[in-house]
This record gives structure tokens, C-alpha cells and sequence, in this order.
């Protein structure tokens, strides 16, 4: 159904992970927990919302996170 996600720190991720990246997990997240590749006309609204909710939580877990010692996002 879908790729696995990837890590998005280091120094598992090479370098910083773009605002792509973040999207692209939360959106192969809820594709997984939704079991649907494209949600029909019906639930594409809480599909949208579910997707931008997980890229948000993402963004903000990566901007708190430190690997030893370092923040793993500029801020």
C-alpha cells in the first residue's frame, strides 16, 4: 500500500529534513493508518486535515528533539 517512512533525524537522514520530507511521512501515515491510498470525495476533507495534524506534530517533535547535544532543526 505504501513505502515505509523514513527517519527524519540525523544522523540517520544525511541532513536536515525539508518541509517536503515532513509532509511526505505524514502523508505515508495516514495513507497507512487510514488504509487508503486516496480517500474518496466523502473523507478527502478529514484525510487533508489528519495529514496537515501529523506534519505539524512532526515539525514540532523534530524542532525539540537534540542528538547529543544538538538541536536536530535549526530554528
Amino acid at each position: 500500500m505504501c513505502r515505509s517512512i523514513k527517519t527524519l533525524r540525523p544522523p540517520v537522514l544525511p541532513g536536515e529534513a525539508t518541509e517536503d520530507d515532513i509532509r511526505a511521512a505524514a502523508l505515508q501515515y495516514v495513507r497507512k493508518v487510514s488504509g487508503f491510498r486516496a480517500p474518496a470525495a466523502h473523507n478527502r476533507e478529514a484525510f487533508d486535515r489528519a495529514v496537515e495534524a501529523v506534519t505539524q506534530a512532526t515539525a514540532e517533535l523534530l524542532d525539540s528533539l537534540e542528538v547529543r547535544g544538538r538541536p536536530v532543526r535549526a530554528q
